[in-house]
């Protein structure tokens, strides 16, 4: 193999490697590259879509009566792969499969200013306004956990677990390459106290660097990374399985410890049943408490079996195609997606039925949690880290002439390392509900806009009907473009882009 292609696989998994010290400040960029994949061309699948199998098991597409039922219960999500992906695929123009739109990925994809608490644990905020729609109000639930903390903040030591795809296709441009310029700021920022382990896998899985503490051992880990070569087929079976196997063997007391799964999510070799993969991490899961990190790259991507795999690992996605999201992953917000705040967290809404007659939570419809277990902590949560926020929004018909409390919302937790549970609530009046959406602070409108695109996305999906008070596409993208002048915010400027890519044939 030549040197150029040795020292891009190197200084990738270096910068991955790396990213773990959650110390990621000043980092570069990466070149982009739209390349198809050969693992798909050689067979790969990209698996169903998630079974809605976490609680309840209802998918929520319409309104529902508060007569027999006033309460909303899920468990909480910070997944953002949904959003990256339909970008991506929208710039290439082509249209997301609406089976892969998740709307509350769309929502939580952007900065909230919630405000946040001192220590472990969530605040909550519950705001709402008037839709254009006659008596429907689009209310917000937003949780916030504590900001992360920098290189000189306390946290636990780090013990991770990097299982790299050295596939043929992660090789291409625009995939592992996204990090490369990332290496020389982060090589170094790890802790002596932090340990990292490397496995690889393509035809077959590697342990290419056991469980190894930092210290002095930095030029281990180069060396190491030095000596590998991509190859071809993708046996992500094999991956997980001696990733996994590699995290609990180097598992650490009292340190964080996480498997980092960085890959297309395309299988084509060994065992590709995905209940087969997902039971290879559920034992490490529930008897060591390791979590999951995924990192989706590839044009051609494995949306729902990473999905599922965050799923089972008490753990969350992210999806990278350019260098500004390399950067924003690798550089700024790794922090939040390898430590714990809260584990098993969960959130309930109550509705008061004297003021409202409907409503319809926008997403989390693979989140679902039956309303009686929302206090029995054996039913699984979701892990959240510092510096995330969880955005839920519902749809909701209120009762004309009725005014008073509209709803409550409570979150519950168990502390990451006593397990003891916790819980915080907040609620809203009738009286407090802003006139219109769009006269909202811009927050508030972000998230409208957000949810209403991922439901235009989803428009065929199901026979949904549209959200309340829904705008056509293309006032949506005057109304986000004016959204990104208003907060200077980048990530809203992507969003009026992705908008307009989407073109006036979803109306």
């Amino acid at each position: 193999m030549d040197r150029y292609r040795t020292r891009r696989l190197r200084t990738a998994l270096l910068a991955l490697t790396a990213a773990g010290g959650l110390l990621l400040t000043g980092c570069g960029t990466g070149d982009t590259g739209d390349h198809s994949s050969t693992d798909r061309a050689n067979g790969a699948t990209g698996f169903p879509a998630p079974e809605y199998s976490r609680g309840s098991g209802e998918q929520d597409d319409e309104s529902r009566d508060t007569a027999p039922d006033h309460l909303s219960t899920f468990a909480l999500d910070v997944d953002t792969a949904s959003y990256g992906y339909a970008r991506r695929t929208l710039a290439e123009g082509r249209r997301p499969d609406p089976s892969t739109v998740r709307p509350e990925e769309f929502v939580n994809s952007f900065r909230q200013d919630y405000r946040r608490p001192d220590g472990n644990g969530f605040t909550v905020t519950v705001d709402g306004a008037r839709t254009d729609e006659e008596d429907w109000s689009l209310v917000r639930v937003g949780l916030a956990t504590r900001n992360a903390r920098d290189q000189h903040g306390e946290r636990p030591p780090a013990a991770l677990t990097f299982v790299i795809d050295i596939s043929g296709s992660m090789s291409e441009p625009g995939r592992l390459d996204l990090a490369r310029r990332s290496l020389d700021v982060m090589t170094d920022r790890l802790r002596d106290d932090d340990s990292v382990a490397i496995v690889t896998f393509s035809d077959t899985a590697e342990t290419v660097l056991p469980m190894t503490r930092l210290g002095s051992h930095r030029g281990r880990i180069h060396d190491a990374i030095d000596s590998l070569e991509p190859t071809f087929s993708t046996n992500l079976a094999a991956g997980v399985e001696t990733g996994y196997a590699t995290a609990v063997k180097g598992l650490r007391e009292g340190a964080t410890n996480r498997v980092v799964l960085v890959s297309d999510a395309l299988a084509n070799d060994g065992d590709t049943n995905p209940d087969a993969i997902l039971e290879r991490i559920d034992g490490a899961r529930r008897e060591h408490g390791i979590t999951l990190f995924g990192v989706g790259v590839g044009s051609d991507y494995g949306d729902a079996l990473m999905e599922r795999l965050a799923d089972r690992g008490d753990g969350h996605t992210t999806y990278v195609s350019t260098a500004a999201d390399a950067r924003k992953v690798f550089c700024e917000e790794l922090p939040k997606n390898i430590d714990l705040t809260a584990r098993d967290a969960k959130a309930q809404v109550a509705f008061d039925p004297e003021t409202v007659a409907a409503f319809r939570l926008v997403g989390y419809d693979d989140r679902r949690v039956a309303d009686e277990d929302f206090r029995d902590d054996r039913v699984d949560g979701g892990e959240v880290g510092p510096g995330h926020t969880v955005t839920a929004l519902y749809a909701v018909r209120t009762r004309p002439g009725h005014d008073g409390h509209l709803a409550t919302a409570t979150v519950r937790w168990l502390d990451p390392g006593t397990r003891a549970p916790h819980e915080a609530s907040g609620a809203l009046e009738t009286g407090a509900l802003k006139t219109s959406v769009w006269t909202a602070n811009p927050r508030f409108q972000v998230t409208a806009v957000a949810a209403y695109f991922a439901d235009a996305l989803r428009s065929t999906y199901h026979d949904r009907t549209p959200l309340p008070g829904a705008p056509n596409l293309d006032t949506l993208h005057r109304k986000a473009t004016n959204l990104a002048r208003t907060t200077e915010d980048p990530a809203v400027r992507q969003l009026a882009e992705a908008i307009g890519e989407a073109g006036h044939g979803l109306d």
